[in-house]
């Protein structure tokens, strides 16, 4: 069974199926894990090629320097901030990044982020992509976790296991995976967010660059689409790590 092949009501059951599977096993994720707004902005950068226990640590190592606010990211000097992004590496490329979008902010948006939620989201993602270093996928997690627009976010985690499902061509772009999803479920940002976290959980914990099928809540799903395991060979295409965020 190639994706190309996969009927979109058949891949819009198989989806709906195995959120309700991970929901059941894993539990409500309360997906996006950050304590306001600004963590949700400052946090989708960080995500970039990284896994998210270093963007943690990254944000955790900002706050215990007492710069993680609006003020004073925009004041520090960007080798200092590259320094405090160490742990989520590639830190002076996201410290360029986060400077960009901190300025861009600024200027659309204001000193207060709750002025996401009145921008009209297509608008908002276009500008965001204009944002030097933003691609889709951080544009679609300030849209979606920090602006509460419903758009499903399809990230490095989303790919790899809706691959090995074969319900996702590994080359297929962006904006149709994100369709396949969007068309799959009601429009619903809480709904797409905790997916979303579903998705990071079950990839930290089974769906890894050596995958762990045996004990996966999913494994009954690839048996009964006859879909072989995915082989445990490092860099094979199917366990190469994926980045967080697919941009």
């Amino acid at each position: 069974m190639h994706p190309a092949t996969v009927a979109a009501r058949d891949r819009a059951y198989w989806l709906c199926r195995i959120s309700r599977r991970l929901l059941a096993a894993l539990g409500p994720q309360g997906w996006w894990p950050a304590r306001s707004r600004f963590e949700i902005v400052v946090g989708a950068v960080l995500a970039w090629n990284t896994a998210w226990v270093n963007v943690e640590q990254a944000l955790a190592t900002l706050r215990a320097a007492q710069r993680l606010s609006y003020a004073r990211l925009a004041a520090l000097p960007e080798a200092r901030l590259a320094q405090h992004l160490n742990p989520s590496g590639y830190y002076n490329t996201k410290a360029r990044r986060l400077k960009a979008l901190l300025a861009f902010l600024r200027a659309r948006i204001g000193p207060s982020l709750l002025r996401l939620r009145r921008q009209d989201p297509s608008h908002l993602r276009e500008a965001l992509l204009g944002v030097h270093g933003i691609g889709p996928g951080t544009a679609d997690t300030i849209l979606l976790s920090a602006a509460g627009a419903p758009v499903f976010v399809v990230d490095g985690h989303t790919r790899r296991i809706f691959t090995r499902h074969r319900l996702v061509a590994a080359n297929a772009p962006y904006e149709t995976v994100q369709a396949a999803f969007m068309r799959a479920f009601p429009r619903d940002a809480a709904l797409y967010n905790e997916y979303h976290g579903l998705i990071v959980d079950t990839a930290k914990r089974y769906c890894r660059t050596m995958p762990r099928c045996e004990t996966c809540p999913r494994r009954a799903d690839l048996e009964a689409a006859g879909i072989p395991w995915p082989p445990r060979v490092v860099g094979h295409p199917l366990t190469r790590p994926p980045r967080f965020a697919i941009d």
